[in-house]
């Protein structure tokens, strides 16, 4: 059990870290209740994760490694992370070699005279409960567990200066050097009285306004607020009111802003350099049967159409709901009765739009399949990932930008875009969002999966079983159901991927199904299982207990003839039983990974565990998820069934049929 070390605080720092993984939508990598939490458990399931984009190893053999504060400054940048001293990596394999008493009390010494020296780095953003000195298997290790920088903390960089190489961000490579111009871009984040869409754009004028663009503005708007008293000014003067257009009191420029020019300007006039040289908004949409197709239908600046965010929302918003469920519908240019899949959709859309970095190298993607959407935007995420889930933080990149389209009704400045989005998914049954940030260039991915929690197939046979009882269910009750009845038994850790609740929450609304006769559990602790209550359902008749019975008679008549048989080819049984074991040795030490891999594509033409693809080609399961997998992952030769979980405990995968031969 746990080892706790003078003046540490083990709920403290573990909760901190549970409630990241929890918010971030992903594979907790501790347990989620603090009472069964368990100090080596924790260290088992970081090494088994391996180093990753928020956990780092390091020996600290011979003092405080000087790479500590590279690490302390990428995680700090990125989305904070967990270091630990006293582990060795060697050959992919991490050896746990500790440290002593003595050189943990020096450490922290060390650590904190460090953390406050701006020759070291130029801000501490731990406090005492954030270094945990716990024991593992008798060996000792310290623990340091460093939050993600607020938006206005950072950079987080080395020494006095965050230029040249001092400032860190973080990838599943490691820590890497920012350059200069992604430094800036942190800095001009960092600034909350300077949105990036305010700047005032040097020898603009009307003329780069496009007045089609402004009139049907001015119309959306009169439809939705039709007493406004901004419905009397003249072009300029609305647009001045919208932030388009503004004057600074200190400087006594004046003219058409970033966000102004975005949102109204002709093309040509975006993609100047004084204004967003990389501008390129870019819909996709892959809903054709013919996979040779790159996209069905594609929405992009062509020459054809004043490509302005206003513009391109128009025109791609309603491809996007052309395949929900119910039909979108506008009377009198106004958006009535949404259904929350719809606003969903649109909140992500409209948050594309004004999170976006337009200083950033990429484009805006809008992307649909029939299965899922996803939203792509330049930039990094002004939050950590553990806000963005919780909502109610209204942090915005281009506020004037979320202004204008406030005013007509398309985004909210509230904060609750996420809620929304997380909502309507949730009320459609569909499998959780999740977001991503990526780097190098900087980009933010959302991906809404429209994968059905609640497959109609099986809640009809849920209502024949159950006489219509489940109608009175909660919708977590009855998605609990569904995944019971899906996956044959469930337990509690599975559930926590489908059922937005705290495990202890799980646990009593799985004991209220059992009470209830829809359930039945099987085992204690951690370990309970939980079955479909079939007998509580549709009976067995007596004819069909005769028939039944009758038919086991003859069942057992057969069983007996064909067991002496059975005997009979035991032995011939073992000799092919010892030849497989030998071609299994055989394969193990011959094949290489493109044999391997055109082994896996050929077995993975539909979805397959790790465990069938491991049986069928003799290997171990930990050798492919560490070795084999990652890397057909990268070539793109393999997919997983929930990407955005890689470690769902029902994760499968499937080949894409890429030619791999050419990687």
């Amino acid at each position: 059990m746990i080892e706790v070390c003078k003046g540490t605080n083990l709920s403290v720092f573990l909760q901190r870290i549970k409630q990241k993984e929890e918010m971030e939508n992903k594979k907790p990598i501790v347990l989620n209740n603090l009472e069964e939490w368990d100090f080596t458990d924790y260290i088992d399931s970081l090494i088994q994760k391996e180093e990753a984009v928020d956990l780092e190893f390091k020996i600290a053999k011979d003092g405080l490694p000087n790479s500590l504060w590279d690490t302390y400054s990428s995680f700090a940048n990125t989305d904070g992370g967990v270091i630990i001293l006293g582990v060795k990596e060697y050959k992919q394999q991490f050896i746990i070699e500790g440290l002593t008493k003595e050189q943990i009390s020096q450490y922290k010494k060390d650590f904190w005279n460090q953390i406050n020296n701006p020759d070291c780095v130029n801000e501490n953003l731990l406090s005492d409960n954030d270094l945990y000195e716990g024991c593992y298997k008798g060996k000792n290790l310290l623990l340091i567990y460093v939050p993600r920088a607020t938006r206005i903390q950072r950079p987080i960089y080395r020494t006095r200066n965050p230029f040249g190489g001092h400032t860190f961000k973080r990838n599943h490579e490691g820590d890497y050097k920012c350059t200069d111009a992604e430094v800036k871009r942190l800095i001009a984040d960092s600034d909350e009285n300077h949105p990036r869409d305010s700047r005032i754009l040097c020898n603009y004028s009307i003329e780069d306004i496009d007045k089609e663009t402004l009139t049907q503005y001015r119309q959306l708007f009169a439809n939705l607020k039709p007493s406004h008293p901004w419905l009397s000014l003249n072009d300029l003067e609305f647009l001045t009111k919208l932030e388009a257009y503004r004057k600074d009191r200190h400087t006594k420029e004046e003219g058409f802003t970033l966000a102004g020019i975005l949102m109204f300007g002709k093309t040509e006039s975006i993609t100047d350099p004084e204004c967003a040289p990389n501008y390129f908004p870019d819909y996709r949409e892959h809903l054709g049967a013919d996979d040779s197709i790159r996209w069905s239908d594609r929405i992009c600046p062509d020459g054809t159409w004043e490509a302005n965010l206003f513009q391109f929302y128009r025109k791609v918003y309603p491809k996007l709901t052309v395949i929900l469920p119910k039909p979108f519908q506008i009377r009198n240019g106004i958006r009535i009765d949404e259904t929350p899949t719809h606003i969903a959709i649109r909140e992500a859309f409209i948050n594309t739009l004004i999170h976006c970095d337009f200083s950033e190298e990429g484009n805006i993607v809008v992307e649909q399949w029939v299965d899922k959407y996803r939203f792509k935007n330049p930039g990094t995420m002004l939050v950590s990932k553990t806000q963005y889930y919780s909502g109610g933080d209204s942090v915005c990149r281009n506020k004037a930008l979320q202004k204008m389209f406030m005013l007509i009704g398309f985004s909210e400045k509230a904060g609750s875009g996420v809620n929304k989005i997380i909502k309507g998914w949730r009320e459609a049954n569909w499998q959780k969002p999740y977001v991503e940030e990526l780097n190098r260039p900087d980009k933010v991915e959302l991906t809404l999966p429209m994968i059905s929690l609640l497959p109609d197939d099986a809640v009809i046979k849920l209502k024949e079983l159950f006489d219509g009882k489940i109608e009175k269910l909660t919708q977590d009750e009855l998605t609990a159901l569904v995944t019971c009845y899906s996956e044959n038994e469930i337990n509690n850790t599975q559930l926590q991927y489908v059922v937005p609740q705290h495990r202890s929450d799980i646990t009593k609304m799985l004991k209220k199904l059992c009470n209830e006769g829809f359930l039945i559990a099987e085992g204690n602790g951690r370990g309970t299982k939980y079955h479909i209550n079939e007998s509580e359902g549709k009976f067995e008749t007596l004819e069909d207990k005769v028939e039944s019975s009758e038919n086991n008679m003859e069942s057992s008549e057969s069983n007996m003839e064909s067991s002496e048989s059975n005997m009979e080819s035991s032995e011939s049984n073992m000799e092919s039983l010892k030849s497989n074991m030998e071609s299994s040795k055989q394969n193990k030490q011959r094949m290489t990974f493109e044999e391997l891999q055109a082994l896996i594509i050929s077995l993975s033409q539909d979805y397959i565990s790790i465990e069938e693809i491991a049986t069928k080609v003799h290997k171990t399961p930990k050798y492919l998820i560490n070795f084999i997998i990652p890397r057909m992952l990268q070539n793109g030769t393999i997919e997983r069934l929930y990407p955005g979980i890689p470690n769902h405990p029902k994760q499968k995968y499937k080949a894409t049929n890429k030619n791999f031969n050419k990687q």
